[in-house]
């Protein structure tokens, strides 16, 4: 199983839509490096889903349950979508200054920081599991 980090800006839809939900299609992502991870993602992957904008917090974890398939929306091979569906909401958010200060050296969420699909090391995701308060 591998863990990743999925951005999405809580105006567009938020975790308290994807809660709601239940279930929705992970799409609208057009970076290279984003969708070379995205193809790589498999049922049962772990997703820790971040609001970005003014909050820039980790509020939740989902998980992937289909395998990536070409985005039905637009008419190019290489954008890919996942279905996702909600597990949990954190007990707290995390804060993207907690991460900054928790020593996450070479994660991506803060090396690269307009990715909008990050994979997080196991370490970082248990880290990051604690600093919420599970």
């Amino acid at each position: 199983m591998a863990y990743w980090l999925l951005k999405t800006e809580p105006q567009d839809y938020s975790w308290a839509d994807l809660a709601q939900d239940g279930r929705t299609v992970w799409n609208g992502v057009k970076n290279p490096l984003a969708l070379k991870y995205l193809r790589t993602m498999q049922p049962a992957d772990e997703a820790l889903i971040y609001h970005t904008g003014i909050e820039r917090r980790v509020v939740g974890v989902a998980e992937i349950i289909t395998l990536p398939y070409p985005d039905p929306a637009v008419d190019d091979p290489l954008r890919v979508v996942v279905e996702i569906t909600a597990v949990r909401s954190l007990p707290q958010p995390v804060t993207l200054a907690q991460i900054k200060q928790g020593n996450f050296t070479g994660f991506d969420l803060i090396r690269l920081p307009r990715l909008s699909v990050v994979p997080v090391p196991t370490e970082y995701w248990q880290r990051i599991l604690q600093l919420a308060g599970e």
